[in-house]
């Protein structure tokens, strides 16, 4: 399967019968970690989950021997070091980088137009920490 490098955030849910219509709910932290914003327009794709993987991701942590392989896995390491553009500034007021697939680093104090050398300080399944180095 083909993944867009326009991919915005990627999570498991349930599509939920709301008697009239459907509803597929978007978790918190995609809106907190701005990979989107409500009241905005995109373009959904829903892939089917396999036996039992949609509990999986769910209760998945961030611990390396607990996480499912089964998805996409983050395009960054914690301790890398890259050159990152910051295109737009988060509701905390940190630097927002996106990356492949719209991967999203969150570099603070940085602002939009930036272009800085980081060192990726924490990774998670959405989102990275990075600090700036240069």
């Amino acid at each position: 399967m083909e993944i867009s490098d326009k991919l915005l955030c990627l999570f498991s849910a349930t599509i939920e019968d709301d008697g009239e219509s459907y509803t597929v709910e978007i978790p918190k932290r995609e809106i907190e970690t701005g990979a989107v914003d409500p009241g905005e327009t995109y373009r959904v794709a829903l892939i089917a989950a396999g036996d039992g993987e949609a509990a999986e991701v769910e209760e998945a942590d961030d611990d390396p021997a607990t996480t499912t392989t089964d998805g996409p896995q983050p395009p960054v390491e914690r301790g890398e070091m890259r050159y990152v553009e910051i295109e737009d500034i988060g509701k905390q007021g940190d630097g927002i980088a996106r990356v492949e697939r719209g991967y999203v680093i969150i570099v603070p104090d940085t602002e939009i137009g930036e272009r800085v050398k980081i060192e990726v300080t924490e990774v998670k399944s959405n989102f990275a920490v990075g600090e700036v180095i240069e």
